[in-house]
């Protein structure tokens, strides 16, 4: 008889947790659950749950049923992530001291210059970036941390911050009272609140830079069509609960005033930024405005994610999965953690590197006899945009994209498939009825020093995102109904 490992009996337990919330579900009659479906669904436009599509609001469709995850399940989450966050934030160095590192990240002459000119020892003392890392977990399976797997890293202009928390608050509003009056002993509740994680993380960084002041800057697309449309709404809740001003600018419409940087006559202490210095820098171009205000922010270092946020590339995943490199950069413990939980990831190129296995191989040879096992993904696009999953297409469209691929201008990278998690949630049908279907999922961590905040997304396809019209679930930390304590046997708790 084998004993179970501690991380197998976190697995089980919240295995044994889930399905209790699964059978509150299924117990529920049928016009109470679609009740439930439609309060849910008009709460999502009322609470400004809305993405952009073709310049119009729709809102997001929020799964009923949470996900749970265990209090030490939760907890190795957050020390994973912001150890991958953390070795994230030092590649600015790493790209100008090594010519290795500098192949990995295609920046062009103009974003390095942005580099050269604005990244310096105050930037490296006071080095802010807000993250949200995508990865699939399996949080009821025996294995579950072998099935924690990094998909990409979102390191500049991440979504999500008033879409999680308002999601998850909605739940807690609306479907975690039919919980407990179904199931008192359930012990749910909602996670960290992203928004006040965010603001906190501001509210450092300007201490630390050493601004007195309260206001604070959203710098993004302002009159763009498309993408999440949830800068309004942050800046009226930030208003509302920390009494703090905030600004929301297109970044052409900022000014120099005396020395300091300025929105319709107010200045800036610090700018969040939905930009990146590529799309800066286009912009720059097309509109013939040299964007020093910008320019000035960075270089006083008043602009969160920092300039490390330039390399959300996809290919920080082949840095963070190359030994020569990790050996050289990483320590032992950060070594470990990339092996276990980051899929290995290259740019795609005609070279020799080091395979999946570990051997050293002809990569395009690699690539184009293991289609089952692989994905390409355009190593700088975002919202599921260009990924092609190996399985799901012919092996002569596979080389064809290959070589589509290698032929770009724009780097693209083939990384190892993960294996998506799936999970049912109650949908309505056609004939009003609600029943369970099966959906992949995917999380979204945004790891601070102050917590950990997850992202929960779902989707019947295979690229699940939020652009590719995907739906929104909640994710809860739970604590377990049965503990288990030896093989084959289990204790109740209390």
């Amino acid at each position: 008889m084998s004993i179970l490992t501690p991380a197998e009996v976190l697995g089980l337990s919240g295995l044994s947790l889930d399905s209790r919330v699964r059978r509150v579900f299924y117990n529920l009659p049928q016009d109470t659950a679609a009740d439930l479906c439609q309060r849910i669904e008009q709460a999502a436009w009322d609470r400004k749950l809305w993405y952009l599509h073709d310049g119009r609001d729709e809102a997001i469709h929020v799964f009923p049923r949470p996900i749970l995850a265990l209090p030490d399940q939760l907890a190795y989450l957050h020390y994973v992530s912001l150890t991958i966050l953390n070795a994230l934030k030092r590649l600015p160095d790493l790209y100008m001291q090594d010519f290795a590192v500098r192949e990995m990240f295609p920046l062009a002459p103009a974003e390095q210059q942005w580099l050269w000119d604005n990244w310096g020892v105050p930037q490296r003392e006071n080095n802010t970036v807000l993250g949200r890392l995508d990865a699939v977990v399996e949080f009821t399976s025996p294995m579950w941390k072998d099935s924690l797997k990094f998909l990409e890293p979102n390191l500049c202009g991440v979504g999500g911050i008033w879409l999680g928390p308002t999601c998850e608050q909605l739940l807690a509003d609306l479907v975690l009272p039919i919980i407990r009056a179904a199931d008192p002993d359930l012990d749910l509740e909602p996670l960290r609140d992203l928004r006040e994680l965010f603001i906190q993380e501001v509210l450092d960084h300007m201490e630390a830079i050493g601004r007195r002041g309260r206001n604070i800057c959203f710098i993004e697309p302002k009159y763009a069509g498309e993408g999440p449309d949830e800068q309004q709404a942050l800046a009226d809740y930030y208003h509302e609960r920390h009494g703090l001003r905030v600004m929301h600018a297109d970044p052409c419409e900022l000014e120099i005033v005396g020395d300091e940087v300025c929105y319709l006559g107010e200045p800036i202490d610090v700018a969040y930024r939905d930009y990146e210095v590529r799309d800066l820098i286009s912009l720059a171009v097309q509109t013939g405005n040299d964007l020093a205000p910008v320019r000035k922010l960075f270089r006083e270092n008043r602009v969160i994610s920092s300039l490390a946020g330039e390399f959300d590339h996809k290919s920080c995943w082949e840095l963070l999965t190359d030994p020569q490199l990790t050996n050289k950069y990483f320590t032992a413990d950060e070594r470990q953690i990339f092996r276990r939980h980051i899929l290995w990831t290259r740019i795609l190129t005609d070279r020799q590197t080091n395979l999946p296995d570990g051997d050293w191989g002809e990569l395009l040879e690699f690539v184009r006899g293991q289609r089952d096992i692989l994905v390409l993904k355009p190593n700088r696009s975002y919202g599921g945009a260009g990924v092609l999953i190996g399985q799901a297409i012919s092996q002569e469209e596979w080389e064809h994209a290959i070589d589509e691929a290698v032929a770009s201008p724009d780097r693209w990278v083939v990384q190892r498939q993960a294996i998506l998690p799936v999970n049912e949630f109650p949908v309505v049908g056609p004939d009003g009825n609600v029943h369970d279907e099966p959906f992949y999922t995917v999380m979204g961590f945004a790891p601070t020093k102050h917590g950990l905040a997850i992202l929960g997304r779902a989707s019947q396809k295979q690229v699940v995102n939020v652009a590719q019209r995907g739906g929104m679930c909640g994710v809860f930390s739970g604590r377990p109904a049965l503990s288990l304590v030896g093989p084959n046997r289990t204790a109740r708790r209390g």
